[in-house]
Parts: structure tokens; C-alpha cells; sequence
């Protein structure tokens, strides 16, 4: 099922809708700054499993998860006065920052350096989506089943190859299609793991 949200000004029927499905363990595609997301509610662990097998991805490569803001992250990750000041400056904006997961974050989406991703994505639906949840969401994007390097950068084409996996699918327009650049700030130190959307001159020496 694909339900249309407007990208700008969410309508909090909707944005109701695609929660519910959330909390009953459903998996939705949505749309970020960057790709359209595939996600489920973060506490899901038997969601969170199927879309693991659906990315084929291994567990030992957790998923990163979207937060509404800076707030929410802090429960989630060790923020620092560093960290803190960065993610204030850049966020909501297309950057994955890898932070130190706190214990409410579930086993399956750490690192085995006990690391999380984190996304606050320049993106009114996917943040009202979190908002409404209560909690953050799974952000992993939408590709093609058998062809994992090949992204689905519409609804319809998400349907065609996922919709059999999927609970919903909420159309919020076009997107950029660029990925989130990926910074690690662990121990203060900024790494650029991947580079993507967004100004880099920060992090770079």
C-alpha cells in the first residue's frame, strides 16, 4: 500500500497511520534528505531481523536509526561537548554520525565496538514519523533485492521490487538520491568514513 504524505507539512492523520503500523511490528519505506529508508520501530528486534535477511545484510553490520533531534540522540548515544556542538551546527541535515550507543540502545544494532549510526535527517516526514513513535526508527536504503548496489529512488519502483516485504509505503515526493556522508566521532576525533551529501571542510584536515 503506498500512502501519500505531503513532503512539507505532514498531515498528522497520516503521519498517525504509518506509526500504527510501526507498532505493530510492520516494516515501512519512507523518505529521507538522501534515498527513500526502509525501517521499523527500533525496539522490534523480529522486524529488525526480517529486514536484515531482506537487505541480506549481516547482523555484524548493524543498521543506523533515525532520532528526531539532538535531545533524543543524547538517549540513545554518549554525546559529548564536542559531539554535541557538531551535531548542532550540521543537523538535521544528510550526515550518519557514529557515536558511543548508551544501554537503551538493543544488542542487535550495536557495533562490536558497542557503536551506533545515527541519522537526524532535513526531512519533515520521516522526523514527524520518529516524533509520533516515540522513539527512533531504522534507516537502511531501499534497494533493489537483487542487485543490493542498485538504489529504488521511487515509490512505484519500491513496490515492484519490495512491496511483497513491506507493510507500507509512504510516498513523500522525489528525494535527492545522494547518500548520507558517514562521520565517525568516537573520542572526539573525527573520521570520514564515507563520503556523501552534505559540507565535509569541518572534518577535513
Amino acid at each position: 500500500m503506498i500512502l501519500e504524505i505531503n513532503p512539507k507539512h505532514p498531515e498528522p492523520r497520516k503521519i498517525r497511520k504509518v506509526v500504527e503500523v510501526l507498532s505493530n511490528g510492520g516494516i515501512i519505506a519512507y523518505p529521507t534528505d538522501t534515498f527513500y529508508g526502509i525501517g521499523c520501530d527500533l525496539f522490534n528486534k523480529g522486524s529488525i531481523e526480517k529486514i536484515y535477511q531482506l537487505k541480506r545484510r549481516s547482523p555484524h553490520q548493524p543498521f543506523s536509526f533515525i532520532c528526531n533531534d539532538l535531545k533524543n540522540i543524547s538517549e540513545y548515544a554518549q554525546v559529548t561537548n564536542y559531539a554535541y556542538k557538531t551535531m548542532r551546527r550540521l543537523l538535521p541535515g544528510p550526515y550518519t554520525f557514529i557515536l558511543e550507543g548508551s544501554r537503551l540502545v538493543p544488542k542487535i544494532m550495536l557495533t562490536k565496538r558497542q557503536t551506533v549510526g545515527i541519522r537526524v535527517p532535513d526531512n519533515p516526514i520521516s522526523l514527524a514519523i520518529v516524533e509520533e513513535l516515540g522513539h527512533p526508527i531504522i534507516s537502511t536504503s531501499a534497494t533493489d533485492p537483487e542487485d543490493g548496489n542498485a538504489i529504488l529512488t521511487t515509490p512505484r519502483e519500491i513496490q515492484d521490487k519490495l512491496g511483497h516485504a513491506l507493510d507500507l509505503i509512504v510516498d513523500g515526493g522525489n528525494v535527492s538520491g545522494v547518500q548520507s556522508s558517514v562521520i565517525s566521532l568516537i573520542d572526539d576525533t573525527p573520521e570520514i568514513i564515507r563520503e556523501g551529501a552534505g559540507d565535509l571542510s569541518p572534518f577535513k584536515v
